[in-house]
């Protein structure tokens, strides 16, 4: 299969899982009386809910990683097919849930992101910008395999020292409410998102997305040894 028809391929897969998450968050919701979560205790784990909820979570993100799996050739493609696959489930996640609930009703709506190991908490628009970050770099890589494109180790550690900045933005108010215990970290509240630090984490994490652009159009500069030279002839 080609790699535009693999895109594709794993295009649906997670426009299909996402339909499935969103209708699996709307039901959970809706017997919760949390549709709309910005509220204490976001998501009561009473009950079968607890752990069935957390373990949800994890067989998201290992589903995810499957498809990228069995979607590459090598292991470039296969951590760039999940990435896409991620990229594209949050984005229509939120779609979906606004088609079945009514919510968000805008990018600036508060979202319980992940609950592992704390709550993350964010406007929608937050993880949608990384999302976009992350469709583009995969689909660069994966489109343009046969030029083997693949972030160099500077833009990856800039790319992870971002993702964490970013990790401790969505965590900020649950950190704060760690000396109260874990009722507290359940009753927190964010009041306001930290966009100067978020968007920081969004610089350093471009810089996957900038080198793969860079190494497409060529911008590299040849390397060439003194050996390389041809000697000068005389005439």
């Amino acid at each position: 299969m080609t790699p535009r028809k693999t895109w594709l391929a794993v295009f649906l897969f997670a426009t299909a899982m996402a339909w499935m998450e969103s209708a699996t968050v709307a039901y959970l919701r809706t017997l919760v009386q949390r549709v709309v979560p910005y509220q204490a205790n976001p998501l009561p784990l009473a009950g079968i809910f607890g752990a069935t909820e957390l373990v949800r979570e994890i067989a998201t993100m290992l589903m995810l990683i499957a498809v990228g799996i069995l979607a590459g050739r090598n292991t470039r493609t296969r951590i760039a097919y999940a990435v896409l696959a991620f990229g594209i489930w949050d984005i229509l996640y939120y779609v979906f849930l606004m088609v079945i609930v009514g919510w968000p009703r805008s990018l600036w709506d508060w979202d319980v992101l992940f609950l592992l190991p704390l709550p993350w908490w964010g406007p929608v628009l937050a993880p949608g910008i990384i999302a976009l970050f992350m469709i583009a770099g995969a689909t660069l890589v994966t489109q343009w395999e046969h030029r083997r494109l693949w972030p160099r180790r500077w833009a990856l550690a800039l790319n992870a020292l971002g993702a964490f900045i970013a990790l401790g933005v969505f965590m900020e108010d649950a950190i704060r409410a760690l000396p109260g215990g874990e009722a507290a970290i359940r009753a927190a509240l964010p009041e306001r998102f930290d966009w100067p630090w978020f968007a920081a984490a969004l610089l350093l994490m471009f810089a996957t997305l900038a080198d793969l652009i860079w190494q497409l159009v060529g911008c590299q500069l040849p390397v060439v040894s003194y050996g390389d030279r041809k000697p000068a002839t005389d005439n």
